[in-house]
């Protein structure tokens, strides 16, 4: 119970940072490639006290160096191209498509690592994708090609679980997180770089223009090392196959933020797809959890 509840916590929370970066873009004029940069830099100026007081100067430096540096830039890659997403969309959309992430995880799966996966299991998959299609066709019409970036944050995300098991767990959380700060915020300066170089205008360099914008920035970086420390606790505390459901709270605490703040709410037509997604996702855990027991 110690492990649901502190993942229920971080599912409440951790959208915020989503909601921020929404704020920071539609009323705050910043470029979500500059949140972006906040979101990593501030993640790494909030956690590395906290590293030095567990254990000292060593304990920066991990065992596995550049797989979680890669880490890093897969996660600011990510973030980066949700954030682009929420800059237009309402949070409740761009969370609903990004939740295809477990669909597009077992796929892998099955091409890559050639795990056998089932028609059942292939069948969630197809009315997944379809629920996310049901979400994406009307945020296509208004707003193009942006509805389909939070799919691609969710397969890049889906690639960043990937690489979570090849590092094992051969490093600490805090050094791990760290280590995914120093990527994430090198790969943004140069990102950032590039894109201004091009003109783009969601890469423009920016500072915060108000003391609200500094505080949000700074909240925005310590939500995000605190939020996913907390699910990696969570994990430690109760099995994944109890805790994986819990991630779809984050659908509702979403949809309540883009409510409140912004005046966004779902459409019946919407809801429609957002309850396939969900239902989907929650059978192929259910799926994955009678095959091992089985195993």
């Amino acid at each position: 119970m110690q492990g649901v509840t502190i993942m229920l916590f971080a599912m409440l929370i951790l959208p915020c940072m989503d909601a921020i970066a929404k704020y920071m873009a539609v009323h705050e004029g910043m470029s979500p490639g500059q949140v972006t940069f906040y979101r990593f830099f501030f993640q790494l100026v909030s956690v590395v006290p906290l590293l030095l007081a567990a254990g000292g100067l060593q304990a920066i430096y991990p065992k596995r160096l550049w797989p979680n540096l890669l880490r890093g830039v897969l996660l600011a890659a990510a973030a980066l191209l949700f954030f682009v997403s929420v800059k237009y969309m309402p949070l409740a959309d761009a969370f609903a498509i990004y939740f295809v992430e477990p669909f597009i995880l077992t796929c892998l799966s099955a091409l890559i690592l050639r795990e056998r996966v089932g028609w059942r299991r292939w069948t969630a998959i197809a009315i997944g994708f379809g629920g996310a299609m049901i979400v994406i066709q009307p945020s296509f019409a208004v707003f193009g090609l942006t509805a389909l970036l939070p799919m691609a944050c969710a397969f890049l995300f889906a690639c960043y679980l990937f690489l979570n098991r090849a590092v094992g767990s051969a490093d600490s959380p805090l050094a791990m997180q760290t280590t995914a700060g120093i990527g994430g915020t090198f790969f943004m300066v140069a990102v950032i770089a590039v894109g201004n170089g091009m003109g783009a205008v969601d890469f423009e360099p920016s500072l915060p223009r108000s003391g609200l914008g500094w505080i949000l920035v700074i909240a925005l970086g310590t939500i995000s090392g605190y939020g996913h420390l907390l699910v990696v606790k969570a994990f430690r505390l109760a099995p994944l196959s109890l805790l994986a459901p819990f991630h779809y709270f984050e659908i509702v605490s979403a949809t309540a933020l883009g409510y409140l703040v912004f005046g966004d709410f779902p459409t019946p037509s919407r809801w429609l797809g957002i309850g396939a997604i969900v239902g989907s996702g929650l059978f192929i855990i259910w799926r994955e959890r009678e095959k091992r027991k089985l195993d």
